[in-house]
């Protein structure tokens, strides 16, 4: 099936590497208008621009964390396309610390980015959204966010914060044609995931090992996360709300290894 999301508006957050990525490239393929979002323009961001540019694609620097500059990103990226229909909020940060040792800066960043980044998005598009009586958001969650893992403190808190954050809004403005659902991805192999692996004694062994933890036997890849993402920000969808999803082969529902 094609142009299954053809001519709306959707700004994806994080969207120069990873899942984010995936997400938005299959938003253009499927005829969206897309507003890519990272951080910072760095290599990346040039890659994007110079791979998935052109008329249904705007680049737009901003740190989510800051409600300033996604207020201004919002703006440009209604002055440009004339409104946001959806959202992917993907951009988020790993802060893994033992809980007694954590600085509170890590502590602050850690919400600031994957909590309140996702809702000042929210907080921007929302009240266009409300006034056209349509919107659709996608928060980008974790398996961290049903299951916990040692020494992964503070992002399950996050993560369980988000989904949260999912259900109450959508259940909050269902009446108002708006729909807010989350996706939790496992293992997916990004960037991120791939350095993690080669940085291990013996890479080739562990991701035999992660291969074999998974009932699936394989690790997931981004465009699989992205599919979800599009069949969400679709009408399609329609009838889904305050709902997470889990994308993770089956591992959290194993009980025992």
């Amino acid at each position: 099936m094609a142009d299954r999301v053809r001519d709306k508006v959707i700004i994806v957050t994080g969207s120069t590497m990873g899942i984010g990525r995936a997400v938005a490239a299959l938003l253009l393929e499927e005829g969206a208008r897309v507003v890519f979002n990272s951080h910072q323009d760095d290599a990346h961001a040039a890659s994007v621009r110079a791979e998935l540019g052109g008329p249904n694609s705007l680049y737009v620097q901003a740190d989510i964390a800051d409600r300033a500059q996604v207020e201004a990103m919002v703006a440009q990226a209604v002055a440009h396309f004339g409104r946001v229909d959806a959202v992917v909020n993907n951009a988020g940060m790993n802060v893994f610390a033992d809980p007694l040792e954590m600085t509170a800066s890590d502590w602050q960043r850690c919400f600031a980015v994957d909590l309140e980044g996702a809702w000042n998005v929210i907080r921007a598009v929302l009240p266009a959204m409300l006034e056209r009586g349509y919107g659709n958001i996608v928060n980008i969650a974790s398996v961290h966010g049903h299951k916990i893992i040692a020494g992964c403190f503070p992002y399950p808190v996050a993560k369980h914060a988000l989904i949260g954050l999912t259900k109450s809004l959508g259940i909050e403005y269902a009446a108002r044609g708006i729909r807010v659902n989350s996706i939790s991805p496992g293992l997916i192999l990004t960037e991120s995931a791939e350095a993690w692996l080669a940085a291990c004694p013996d890479p080739a062994a562990e991701r035999a090992r992660q291969e074999q933890l998974l009932p699936v036997r394989r690790i997931g890849t981004p465009r699989e996360v992205a599919y979800t993402a599009l069949f969400l920000a679709s009408d399609e969808a329609r009838f889904i709300n305050a709902t997470d999803i889990l994308i993770d082969g089956g591992r959290s529902q194993v009980y025992c290894d």
